[in-house]
This record gives C-alpha cells, sequence and structure tokens, in this order.
C-alpha cells in the first residue's frame, strides 16, 4: 500500500488576528482494522505519518522529558484511529471521580467537529472535546453538564517497561451524529473517502496533584484576549484532515 504524503492546505477564514489559519493533513484509509491495546503492533501503522505535539496552549513549553508527545491516524468506515507516542515522566489520576476536574488530571484530549461547523460546541454536540483519561474514560461536556462517552470512545495504553518508558496510547473515535441544534445525540455514521473533518489533538501534562501544569497540541491557536484554551468550547481553533484512499 501506497504511503500518503503530508499535504498542506492554507486556509484563511478572515483577516482578523485571532483567526486560526487552517492547516488540513490527509489520512490514509487502512484495510485492516487497528486493536485498541496499546502495542503499535498492527503494519497498518506504517502507511500513517507522524505528526508533531508541540504548540503550547497553557503554561510554559515543557522540557523534552517533562513532555512530549506525537501520533498518528487512520480510517475506514467504521471510525477513526489515533495512535499517540506519549513521553512523560510523572503519569498523574488524582481524582478517583471521572467527571471531578479531569482536566487537571493527565488526558489526551481529542478534538472532533465532524461536520467541520467550526463555531461554539460548550454545552452542545456541534463538536466534542473528548478528554481520555488514564482510566481509559473519555469526558466531555453536554447540554446537561461533564459526561462519559463510553461508545464514542475506545481506548487503551500501556507503558514500555525500558527508558524512557514511552506511553504508546491507541484510540478508536466513531463519529456521533446530532439533531436539535446539538441538543441531542441521535447515534453514529460512516465515514467516506475526500471527507473533510475539524480534527485537534492535546495533551494534558500534570506532575502533580495540583493540576495540569502544561497543555500541548498540535495547531498554534491564536490567543484571543491573551487566551489559547479555547479549543474546548470553539471548534474554529481545531485544525482539519481529509479523508483519503490510496489510488
Amino acid at each position: 500500500m501506497k504511503r500518503i504524503a503530508l499535504i498542506t492546505l492554507l486556509v484563511s477564514h478572515a483577516a482578523c488576528a485571532d483567526t486560526p489559519t487552517i492547516t488540513t493533513f490527509d489520512v490514509s484509509y487502512t484495510d485492516t482494522v487497528p486493536v485498541i491495546d496499546g502495542t503499535m503492533s498492527e503494519s497498518a501503522w506504517d502507511k500513517a505519518l507522524w505528526r508533531t505535539m508541540d504548540a503550547v496552549i497553557l503554561g510554559a513549553a515543557p522540557t523534552a522529558d517533562d513532555f512530549s508527545g506525537r501520533y498518528k491516524l487512520l480510517w475506514d468506515e467504521q471510525a477513526l484511529y489515533l495512535l499517540a507516542e506519549i513521553q512523560d515522566d510523572h503519569l498523574v489520576d488524582s481524582r478517583p471521580d471521572p467527571l471531578e476536574a479531569y482536566w487537571d488530571d493527565d488526558a489526551l484530549e481529542v478534538f472532533v467537529d465532524a461536520d467541520s461547523e467550526r463555531g461554539p460546541h460548550t454545552n452542545d454536540y456541534r463538536a466534542f472535546a473528548y478528554h481520555i483519561a488514564l482510566d481509559n474514560q473519555s469526558v466531555d461536556i453536554g447540554p446537561n453538564g461533564p459526561a462519559l462517552f463510553p461508545e464514542h470512545v475506545k481506548s487503551r495504553w500501556q507503558r514500555s517497561a525500558q527508558a524512557p518508558h514511552t506511553v504508546i496510547w491507541e484510540v478508536s473515535i466513531r463519529i456521533a451524529t446530532q439533531a436539535d441544534n446539538g441538543q441531542t445525540l441521535t447515534g453514529f455514521r460512516g465515514l467516506e473517502a475526500l471527507e473533510v473533518i475539524g480534527f485537534m489533538l492535546a495533551y494534558c501534562d500534570a506532575d502533580d496533584a495540583g493540576g495540569r501544569q502544561h497543555f500541548v497540541g498540535d495547531v498554534d491557536i491564536p490567543p484571543r484576549d491573551g487566551d489559547k484554551n479555547l479549543g474546548y468550547r470553539d471548534s474554529s481553533v481545531f485544525g482539519a484532515i481529509r479523508l483519503v484512499r490510496d489510488e
């Protein structure tokens, strides 16, 4: 199978300084469904390109031994498949309630705007900011507040026994459908080639129980009134992916 090259399409939505430039990259189709087991064992991952997580959203830029991350994506008709390689010197999950201050523990945060509406989504289902915790549960804010989404996201990670103890994190993400201006979930839909989906990935890095020290992603978000932490409430700052098939 041919390896798809990364292409970058720069699309400016407006001339104002706080409007992000959207970077779109291609995601390859897979005939082999990756097993979500945190091992990166399938050869299907070889065709996907690494994408770096190095854009600081909150806090100072972490040192490489504190946090670094990169990821790959694949797709088929059923789901998106994510492989993240995380280097984190402290893994913190200090809150037994998965709905309590989940952003202040270590978490992989997956942002998905399936219909590319590119707008507010804080208390609805127009877009998602799935916080995937170390217990593999995913949380986001819906119309009734924070909730778990076990049918949307399947997650598993493992850490290497050898230094530097890299975490391999595998995730499958189904595309949810919604109605009533984003107030109601209606099920899931399939994926098609050439579809463009809003997407961003970030990592909440907590070094102790005191909360998140760093928040780093793959999209450099222009600040609004000094704030870059916008993705959980506004999908216009997401990047984008285009689903492609090998010829």
